[in-house]
């Protein structure tokens, strides 16, 4: 007779929607806006529409949604600002971009050659999983990495 098995809950996708109720898209246009503030000083439809290659329509129901969850708040004839917690968000998702930036480049992978990578990981890293992330680049700008092709003594 065969033994029953333990049935074994295989531990569920993660993402950033099982870690807030803010979407990757959400994080998207609020890292943009962060962006657009910290270079124009103000963001608009047109200017987000424009950098994250979108119609004005998409983004002007987007820009909506973030403002009725708190993210945005609308300033009459100058466009829409982040809330202190839309800033939140879009900083956090700042430094994840910078330090999965510089571990690519610490591992000897081209910034702009893996920027896709780099724009999927910063969605999905646990908090632990970036604080570990940062130990690690911290270690290999101690010891770096071989290049590839050097001759490796012994």
């Amino acid at each position: 007779m065969a033994r029953p098995t333990a049935v074994v809950n295989a531990p569920r996708k993660r993402s950033a929607h099982h870690r807030s109720a803010v979407t990757e898209s959400m994080e998207d246009y609020l890292e943009c806006i962060f962006d657009l503030e910290s270079s124009k000083g103000y963001a608009c439809v047109s200017d987000v529409a424009e950098t994250l290659q979108l119609n004005r329509a998409s983004t002007s129901i987007m820009v909506k949604r973030l403002g009725k969850l708190g993210f945005l708040r609308y300033e009459p004839y100058r466009g829409f600002a982040l809330t202190p917690e839309g800033r939140r968000v879009a900083e956090k998702i700042r430094k994840r971009h910078a330090l999965l930036a510089d571990l690519f480049q610490l591992m000897g992978l081209g910034h702009r050659d893996h920027l896709s990578d780099i724009e999927g990981l910063e969605h999905h890293l646990s908090d632990r999983a970036f604080r570990r992330f940062g130990d690690l680049a911290a270690h290999l700008r101690e010891h770096p990495l071989p290049r590839r092709g050097a001759a490796r003594s012994k």
